[in-house]
């Protein structure tokens, strides 16, 4: 997938959050089912720079060819001349995993389905002892086809296990590397798989020397061939863009930031497609460079752009919210040109709803004015006292927001806006403490965001802050309040009074990586309400390992909402160990403080201390296992989260 430092900052909260995403194409919403590898297009583009002249493969500085399957027709493709990055791109497009690769009026996939160990095309291009290295292995067993990627690459290798025995014949010395215990999905096990063909290479070398030594003494030692002269750089003199149909030729150069005469790494050439690519309007960019007279070159960017609209799916489950079918659809362009639409449900235990328009403007697009409408309703919400659940609330939550904002690198933004929250309090009737009603209020504020993370789920790298200050302010409590069937009148006292006050949120990750298989994680947490007066409806509530709710702090130890407070500060540090691909274990340990600020003096504060062991697995969404302990409850708690919450 592509990295989400390649997308704008508008895009990285809802890029990598569903399983299932269905495309609108063809006046239906249709299942994908195969990638396009946007970061695989760059790394070929910047490899094969050095040769980005040569069209014709037999003039590289050592001769090539690969081989595509002609899907129409399963016959083998050799490609011997045109875009080499195209090529050797078509050449491993695996079926139903990789999307096929356009070739002239041809759609190839990788022809190692039809052709794996091309012997004859190696002797047709002029061999006459050839050396073979065959890496496939043996059609699987039974017993070993456990799953979908299995299964796909039992059914493509049926007629290339029948090629290669045929193929294998033509060889003069011909190399079988035993790799059993090993599937072409072992992507862990590298290093593994290269140290054995490492050592059966070395078990022939007496064969080599032979070789080498007949060579010599019939034709001489070999003459030194002339360097190879590696361009670092390009000057391009002009450039094209194809396929676009729903954004313009001026909007992708905004992006891109290409202009003429200038020179260009194939580092920058790749920066700038990131720069485009993470608008989120393009599921594909690709470029060729057409050598002119005068040794400057022609940038020529084929791009494909994503279908307008999307239906997008996951499920979700954790141990506070209970399960929940999270469903969006997405559409671009629908009110105006380089917008954003969309409408989200979860539908469960806990309804929510929110409807969002994202309108980008000003000259480069980096301007944007965010509204949204959402509403969510929380069954079973706690209030605690000293960490004893003293009530259960059904807590429905409304609001409306408009924020204007700009965005710079695509790692920053600032932003000023404005709320309107509604929150609606009914007890369960066994409560003793019972709030009945609701209130409503104002809330303007500023907040500034930065967004350095490699991914948005278990991130190798990064930096992420979140930052909001505000005033919340014309305050209307309504509420009907009782204990123990008294009714309490004095709504100051249990911080539900109209008081005016500002506010101040923090939030800030970073990832750092180490050794081979080790992640060193940070998380720092700050809600501050500079308010005389405790306020229960903006309080900030510590507890659980997801964010699930407004105001919400995490902490490990603590179940949801356990600690209410008008200012919070907490410390999280964690050390990730990936087990396997897409399997963590992390140890978690966090520090806490509340009740310092406000109405509080430092003296007054309370201390929090947590520990806690995770497993997490992602594959088609995250999922953790938690065990955790606090020492101020003293229990062993439990912890599950699928997918990722509303």
């Amino acid at each position: 997938r592509a990295s989400l430092q390649s997308f704008i900052m508008e895009e990285k909260n809802e890029y990598d959050k569903y399983a299932v995403e269905l495309p609108r194409q063809n006046k239906s919403f249709q299942l994908a089912g195969v990638l396009e590898s946007q970061e695989l297009w760059l790394k070929f583009s910047e490899l094969f720079f050095p040769v980005y002249a040569t069209k014709d493969f037999s003039k590289l500085p050592r001769g090539f060819q690969c081989i595509g399957a002609n899907i129409s027709t399963g016959q083998p493709v050799a490609l011997k001349q045109g875009e080499l990055v195209s090529a050797v791109r078509a050449s491993m497009s695996i079926p139903s995993i990789f999307k096929p690769v356009e070739w002239d009026t041809l759609k190839l996939v990788d022809g190692g389905i039809v052709r794996n160990f091309p012997v004859k095309n190696v002797m047709e291009m002029g061999a006459d002892f050839v050396i073979g290295s065959n890496v496939s292995g043996d059609l699987l067993t039974t017993e070993k086809i456990n799953d979908l990627f299995e299964v796909i690459t039992q059914v493509t290798s049926f007629r290339e296990d029948e090629d290669l025995k045929e193929e294998q014949k033509l060889c003069n010395v011909y190399i079988f590397h035993r790799l059993k215990g090993f599937s072409t999905n072992d992507f862990s096990s590298a290093e593994e798989v290269i140290d054995l063909g490492i050592k059966d290479a070395e078990g022939f070398y007496p064969v080599f020397k032979k070789i080498k030594d007949s060579l010599d003494a019939i034709y001489g030692s070999e003459p030194e061939k002339p360097k190879f002269v590696r361009p670092t750089s390009v000057t391009i003199s002009d450039f094209e863009v194809r396929g676009l149909k729903h954004t313009t030729s001026k909007f992708f150069f905004q992006r891109n930031k290409i202009v003429k005469n200038r020179s260009y790494t194939p580092q920058e050439l790749a920066e700038g497609i990131r720069k485009a690519f993470g608008t989120r309007y393009y599921s594909k960019i690709i470029y060729s460079l057409q050598p002119l007279p005068d040794g400057t070159a022609k940038i020529i960017y084929e791009v494909e752009e994503n279908p307008l609209t999307f239906v997008k799916l996951i499920l979700n489950y954790n141990s506070f919210q209970g399960v929940g079918l999270v469903a969006n659809i997405t559409s671009r362009n629908f009110l105006n040109q380089y917008s954003r639409s969309m409408l989200s449900l979860n539908i469960g235990d806990n309804m929510k709803l929110r409807a969002e328009h994202l309108q980008l403007f000003g000259i480069k697009k980096n301007q944007s004015v965010n509204a949204a409408v959402a509403g969510d309703i929380i069954n079973n919400f706690p209030l605690y006292t000293n960490y004893t659940k003293q009530a259960i609330y059904q807590l429905a939550h409304l609001y409306g927001d408009v924020t204007l904002g700009r965005a710079t690198k695509r790692k920053l933004f600032f932003g000023i806006g404005s709320r309107f929250e509604a929150l609606h309090y009914k007890p369960d009737h066994a409560s003793v403490l019972q709030i009945k009603g609701r209130t409503t209020f104002f809330d303007s504020y500023v907040l500034a965001r930065f967004n350095s993370l490699t991914n948005s789920i278990y991130p190798k790298k990064g930096t992420k802050i979140e930052l909001e200050a505000g005033y919340i302010y014309n305050q209307q409590p309504d509420f009907r309040v009782s204990n123990h069937g008294q009714s309490i009148i004095n709504l100051d006292s249990l911080g539900l009074g109209k008081e005016n006050f500002a506010h101040l949120k923090l939030n800030v990750e970073h990832y750092i990586p180490f050794a081979k298989r080790f992640n060193f994680l940070t998380q720092t947490q700050v809600g501050i309400n500079f308010s005389g007066k405790e306020n229960l409806s903006n309080s900030y509530f510590i507890g659980g390992l997801t964010n699930t709710f407004r105001n919400q702090l995490l902490f490990t130890g603590l179940r949801e909402a356990t600690v209410n407070s008008s200012s919070v500060a907490a410390a999280r540090v964690s050390l990730r160990y990936r087990i396997v691909t897409n399997m963590y274990l992390l140890l978690h340990f966090n520090l806490g403080a509340y009740d310092f600020a406000g109405n509080k003096q430092w003296k007054d504060a309370r201390f929090l201390s947590g520990y806690g062991l995770t497993l997490a697995v992602h594959y088609l969404g995250p999922l953790q296992i938690s065990v955790m302990y606090s020492d101020q409850l003293k229990k062993v708690l439990s912890y599950v989260n699928l997918g990722i919450p509303f």
